[in-house]
């Protein structure tokens, strides 16, 4: 079949990759029309076509330049347009959908496309939280085929939002696959990734020192402000974009990943811990409390519970505790493979069809 990926303005290119890389094996032609990556360098495209068709001049802005918004405002129609002239000469037997940036503005094109060609949309954030937003949601989840979905939770709340459930697919978020590393030890632990307010950093922050001996790393770029702390020499910053070649030392030294989200349906930051086989402490939020308890790959606690967060990692850091967890890192990563998962989707794809 011919598959058209549709992520917008590139707020997943490893997941867009992995997935697309996946459909190429189960022996379909796939094109992802994105934008180009703000944050660094998107994945080599393998066996599979990648088009940058949005935001061509925004995107290629520093993120805090003043007429980068505007700028982005005033390119969204003429995106729209190359997007829809370019899905109808592909002219795929199924577009999927993987974002939409302002589902208020996009339910008209999503509409235009459903009309001539079956929509799949992955509800990667499962209720929008902008007013706008959520106002038309129903609208967008009707106007696809199906929608896939990380977690039962998830399958749950689109089941409340009225969204039959056969039109609902579950597909587990595969892990990202890391180098082999020798198992985890020490007490190092390690918050990774873009840094967002409800990503619950001062959370952990304010757990840090009830955990005995521990020492923590930030890694990440950061979106909303943060004031790097010391906390007496425990807290080591690397902020700014990490490169994927770094990835792998910043797992190396960590004994677990810590992922203390407020609010979160699913995590690439825990698809690439797990594809390294660290354990992790994750807040009960979205899938993350499911993947880590199906698999016993670490500690699950209530999101903005610093006492609880303190409590989980001292656990988690005994060596028989993370020998354990390590185990069940493991057992995750042999599990929830791109190739399960592009099987998933082939026959997802296969059912809708026309």
């Amino acid at each position: 079949m011919r598959v058209a990926l549709v992520d917008p303005l590139a707020y997943t290119p490893p997941y867009d990759h992995a997935l697309a890389t996946a459909l190429a094996a189960e022996g379909h032609a796939v094109t992802l029309l994105t934008s180009r990556f703000p944050h660094g360098d998107s994945p080599t495209p393998e066996h599979y076509d990648r088009e940058e068709l949005f935001a061509p001049v925004s995107t290629r802005l520093f993120r805090r330049a003043p007429a980068r918004l505007a700028l982005k405002a005033a390119e969204y129609p003429p995106s729209v347009m190359r997007l829809l002239r370019r899905i109808e000469r592909l002219d795929p037997d199924v577009v999927h959908v993987q974002w939409l940036p302002r589902p208020e503005h996009d339910l008209r094109w999503l509409r235009r496309v459903a009309d001539e060609r079956p929509v799949v949309f992955t509800a990667h954030d499962v209720v929008p939280r902008r007013p706008q937003a959520l106002r038309v949601w129903p609208d967008v989840l009707e106007t696809a085929e199906r929608v896939v979905v990380h977690s039962h939770r998830a399958v749950e709340q689109l089941v409340e939002l009225g969204l039959g459930r056969e039109r609902i697919a579950r597909i587990a978020h595969p892990v990202f696959e890391g180098e082999e590393l020798p198992p985890p030890e020490g007490r190092t632990l390690l918050f990774f990734g873009l840094i967002r307010d409800y990503k619950g950093l001062d959370v952990l922050l304010e757990a840090l020192p009830q955990i005995r001996d521990a020492r923590l790393v930030v890694a990440g770029d950061p979106l909303d402000p943060v004031e790097p702390v010391d906390l007496d020499g425990r807290v080591e910053w690397r902020l700014g974009f990490r490169p994927q070649h770094e990835v792998r030392e910043l797992m190396k030294q960590a004994a677990a990943v810590v992922l203390p989200y407020r609010r979160l349906d699913s995590s690439g930051v825990l698809a690439t811990a797990i594809g390294y086989r660290r354990p992790v402490v994750v807040t009960d939020v979205g899938s993350l409390g499911e993947l880590v308890r199906e698999f016993q790959a670490g500690e699950v606690v209530p999101p903005g519970d610093a006492e609880a967060l303190a409590k989980a990692a001292t656990r988690l850091l005994q060596p028989k505790r993370l020998a354990s967890a390590y185990e069940g890192a493991q057992r995750a990563a042999g599990e929830l493979t791109w190739v399960k998962s592009g099987g998933a989707h082939d026959r997802l794809y296969r059912e809708v069809r026309r």
